[in-house]
């Protein structure tokens, strides 16, 4: 017998006898995890759900029942919320824009430059700058409040927009992303490559640096806006005009009222609805933004 005949005689390592291969692995369903992650979303939309319907039902179809079916008062709430103080809903509601827009467009300004210079230049105390940087990320806003009031207080700037503003400028975190991202984004081929043909690093950060930061600026962007729309202590201790409050702020003045007021209860449940349609239109506009392809046309073999 030859060797040929020999080898395709002999039954392969790791298989039976009478088949060319061993069973298909099976696959196995990771069932746990599946279902805590249903039950962690089902946690999380089921009070929005639950605003959605809340805000469609009239004062009478809200407390008398319990029920997720929609009710018919959405119309009436809406025009109760655009006639209440003439109006004053809207003007929160362009406040917590002021301050979530531009707040969010400079302090995404500011962690762009800092993060790319973090990330690029070589000078001393680089390192412990950083490792500042990361316990202000780990300290809760709530401690800082307090110290930024009395600041704001001694330059005369409480009770003003620039109260709000100014403290949302300069993000830990925002900050600390831009520099991981630009370590990982900016080659220093590139920088060098740039520096070699005679361009200034303003020149270079703008025009080669900047749009290949831009999904990760995106994301700044974005993490901030949120943050400053829904933020609620700040403008509590820094404002008391009621003209000048974010919506979370306003909302939680009809809140208050609604105790005493209990038909100013669909106003707020309305209100909320409402001031969450921003975020999400700001999610479904920003995600364009964000590519996979990080170095696009940055680097040529």
């Amino acid at each position: 017998m030859s060797s040929v005949a020999v080898r395709k005689a002999a039954p392969a390592a790791g298989t039976t006898p009478g088949t060319a291969q061993g069973p298909p692995p099976r696959r196995r369903v990771a069932l746990v995890p599946t279902v805590a992650l249903l039950l962690g979303a089902v946690y999380c939309l089921l009070p929005v759900a639950w605003v959605v319907i809340a805000s469609t039902k009239s004062g009478s179809e809200l407390f008398s029942t319990f029920t997720f079916l929609p009710g018919s008062g959405f119309t009436e709430n809406l025009t109760d919320l655009n006639a209440y103080r003439d109006g004053v809903y809207w003007q929160w509601m362009g406040n917590s824009a002021l301050y979530a827009g531009l707040g969010a467009l400079l302090s995404t300004a500011v962690s762009s430059v800092s993060g790319y210079a973090l990330a690029t230049y070589r000078f001393r105390g680089r390192e412990s700058m950083f490792n500042v940087l990361l316990a202000g990320v780990l300290m809760p806003p709530v401690i800082l409040a307090i110290p930024q009031y009395l600041l704001l207080a001694k330059a005369d700037l409480t009770d003003s927009y620039l109260s709000v503003l100014l403290p949302q400028i300069l993000s830990p975190y925002g900050v600390y992303l831009s520099r991981i991202y630009a370590a990982a984004a900016v080659p220093a081929d590139v920088v060098e490559a740039g520096r070699m043909d005679g361009a200034g690093e303003w020149r270079i950060f703008t025009r080669v640096a900047l749009p290949m930061m831009v999904p990760g600026l995106v994301t700044v962007f974005l993490f901030q806006f949120v943050a400053i729309w829904n933020n609620f202590l700040l403008p509590y201790i820094m404002l008391s005009d009621d003209e000048k409050f974010p919506i979370t702020l306003g909302l939680h003045t009809l809140l208050e009222q609604g105790s005493n007021t209990p038909a100013l209860y669909t106003l707020v449940i309305t209100g909320a609805f409402l001031a969450v349609l921003p975020l999400v239109a700001l999610f479904l506009v920003v995600q364009r933004f964000w590519s996979l392809d990080l170095l696009s046309g940055a680097v040529k073999s």
